[in-house]
């Protein structure tokens, strides 16, 4: 039997934070994961240059069953705390659009960071671990591998949600949880793109590969940002954002004109062109292949502009601005960027991270319930709850 003070489940961006900071107060600290590399999912995220946080991160940019919850963790550790261990290890890095900040290079950069923060630190890591069993008895853990057994006074879960099982993601964080007795919430994808209905398919599939400006809106929350068609569905940041909000059965409203207003330019060009027909005109701000499709299932029907009544062109801005879409549903785990739900916020201390009625027990990242929007949110919240727990653990 192996004695640690600390055992971490999940070699990720919440386990090995929790990890270096327990050991930097002197805690004798393992991390165990089931992969063969520490940080699989940093060095597939954002491109493969890991889009590690977002200069404006906030409260407001999470979804929990309890949005208070992550404040204590985000305003603790933030994200300049994080931007300033970046650049202390001279990472080279860019912001790309609305506060998201990329590796210039690799991130690969923030992988080799971390371990070498776990390396001063003292922090071991054991790979290709498979847990057979965690018990609990006398105050300590005992986590069990084909191995060997491993006890330890303080166990941190950071196993992260059912994202992307490609990279190794299961349902082991929810499973603990529920094993002593705390509440899960349901969980599904998120962050991930819309599919169609069968009917759609058929028709928007042939513009795959356009991408366009657009909001789109679910349940009273919109998000500007671009989309793209795809031979599934519906993808780009808009569509994942939204993705989070819009639940099966619901329709998707989409401005494919957001940055114009869509009635003015049409009496603009009317007055201007007035022997123009439509299709043209539309084109000079849409994509091309888009509007000979909206032509082809009778948006508009392709005529001189002059032809129109100014109550019709309000009609065909209205139909173009509040365009609807009822998707099939999403493209489910294989795709999805996180987890909504999972560990109920109640059930642990905001301040702390470890299970109100279960000590030594803390879960921390993606199988909390708290997810952050598209761009480096889910980062920061794995940055500032890994950090909290590693003050306590």
């Amino acid at each position: 039997m192996q004695q640690w003070d600390v055992i971490i489940i999940g070699a990720g961006a919440a386990g090995l934070f929790s990890a270096i900071e327990a050991a930097k107060r002197g805690r004798k600290t393992l991390v165990l994961d089931n992969g063969k590399r520490i940080g699989r999912k940093i060095l597939m995220s954002g491109g493969g240059r890991c889009n590690f946080t977002n200069i404006y991160a906030s409260p407001a940019n999470f979804l929990s069953q309890n949005p208070h919850f992550c404040k204590s963790a985000l305003s603790r550790y933030t994200q300049w705390d994080f931007i300033a261990l970046v650049q202390q290890y001279g990472i080279a890095y860019h912001e790309k659009t609305l506060g998201q900040l990329f590796c210039d290079d690799s991130a690969k950069d923030i992988v080799d960071m971390l371990q070498q923060e776990c390396d001063k630190a003292g922090v071991s890591i054991a790979l290709q671990q498979d847990i057979q069993n965690v018990s609990f008895a006398d105050g300590v853990y005992t986590v069990t591998t084909p191995q060997l057994s491993r006890s330890c006074q303080s166990l941190v879960v950071a196993s992260g949600g059912l994202s992307l099982p490609n990279l190794g993601a299961t349902a082991y964080g929810f499973q603990l949880a529920e094993q002593f007795g705390l509440n899960v919430l349901p969980v599904r994808a998120a962050l991930v793109p819309l599919t169609w209905q069968p009917a759609d398919k058929a028709v928007f599939e042939e513009i795959s590969g356009v991408s366009l400006p657009v909001t789109a809106e679910a349940n009273d929350v919109v998000f500007p940002e671009d989309m793209l068609f795809t031979h599934r569905g519906l993808s780009g940041p808009a569509i994942l954002q939204i993705s989070s909000f819009w639940q099966p059965g619901d329709e998707l409203i989409i401005n494919l004109s957001p940055q114009q207003d869509l009635n003015e330019f049409l009496l603009e060009q009317q007055q201007k062109h007035p022997e123009q027909e439509l299709k043209t005109i539309l084109s000079r701000l849409l994509p091309k292949r888009l509007v000979e499709k909206l032509l082809e299932l009778n948006v508009f029907q392709n005529q001189a502009i002059k032809a129109l009544h100014a109550k019709s062109i309000q009609r065909l801005a209205d139909s173009l601005t509040h365009y609807v879409f009822k998707p099939n549903g999403t493209e489910g785990y294989r795709t999805a960027e996180v987890t909504l739900g999972g560990v109920d916020t109640n059930e642990l201390s905001s301040k702390t991270m470890e299970a109100k009625k279960q000590p030594g027990l803390y879960f921390v990242g993606e199988v909390v319930d708290v997810t952050g929007w598209l761009g480096g949110y889910n980062f920061q919240w794995a940055w500032a709850s890994g950090w909290v727990a590693g003050q306590y653990c």
